[in-house]
């Protein structure tokens, strides 16, 4: 059978290759979608095989069974014959569960893995996929396994924290102006658990989940402070971040700057 002849991909087909070249995570399958647009361009079989270093006989398959309207002819028969299995109804499922805390559904533990994902999914709808093929549904939505931050948004009041904030400034201005008689000092406390903590969730790609800033016992205590005019800095281990402790160490941190007056 001769080559089709250069161009014969219509504009539509070349895009959807061309976005799918962009998207996809697998190495074969790229190097699939690049055989069928170098031919489209019109190199033939054994100028693709020399371009990509793969055998002629593995570019004359794919150029010949690739189907630019259907993208997952390029894939890995193994690859999609689980996913099959999930419905339209549990991918939907798949994602507002992602989205939501465990605890809201009964759980104790505080992040999902893609096994708990797949267990809590098995139990609402009977369809047993792995751990693996949860991961690659969540890929192909564009979710990934990415780092969460800590947020304690919950618990700021926003009129205090305005407030502050403009009171903050004032006090700015003045230990600028006038530094003899003020200073600012930005103080806080801090710990290190001694246990590992799991921050890595799934969430969608460019968005990261906010997760609380809950301790368990068990972590080594600092409080510290840095003043604002010239980055000076102040360490100190604490038994416990209490209120008592801290204004313990204000009174500490007072004394200190009295002795440097």
């Amino acid at each position: 059978m001769p080559p089709p002849a250069k161009n014969f991909l219509i504009l539509e087909q070349v895009t959807q290759l061309q976005q799918a070249l962009k998207e996809s995570k697998l190495p074969h399958v790229r190097e699939r979608i690049f055989m069928i647009l170098l031919q489209n361009d019109g190199r033939t079989q054994q100028e693709i095989s020399r371009f990509l270093g793969c055998f002629p006989r593995t570019v004359a398959y794919w150029c010949m069974h690739g189907d630019p309207d259907n993208l997952e002819s390029l894939h890995n028969k193994q690859e999609y014959e689980h996913n099959r299995k999930a419905t339209p109804e549990y991918i939907e499922l798949l994602l507002k569960t992602v989205e939501r805390e465990p605890s809201d559904l009964g759980y104790e533990f505080g992040l999902w893995t893609a096994g708990r994902l797949a267990t809590y999914l098995t139990e609402q709808t009977g369809i047993d996929l792995s751990s693996s093929q949860v991961r690659r549904i969540l890929k192909r939505k564009k979710y990934s396994y990415i780092w969460a931050k800590y947020d304690l948004e919950d618990k700021q009041d926003p009129l205090i924290r305005a407030e502050f904030q403009e009171k903050l400034a004032q006090y700015l201005t003045i230990a600028r102006e006038q530094p003899e008689p003020m200073q600012v000092w930005f103080w806080d406390e801090s710990g290190f658990s001694l246990r590992v903590i799991r921050r890595k969730n799934w969430g969608k790609r460019g968005r990261r989940k906010n997760i609380t800033g809950q301790r368990r016992c068990g972590r080594v205590n600092v409080m510290g402070g840095i003043r604002e005019a010239d980055r000076k800095r102040i360490c100190c281990f604490i038994k416990k971040g209490e209120g008592d402790i801290f204004y313990e160490q204000l009174q500490q941190l007072n004394k200190l700057i009295r002795g440097y007056l």
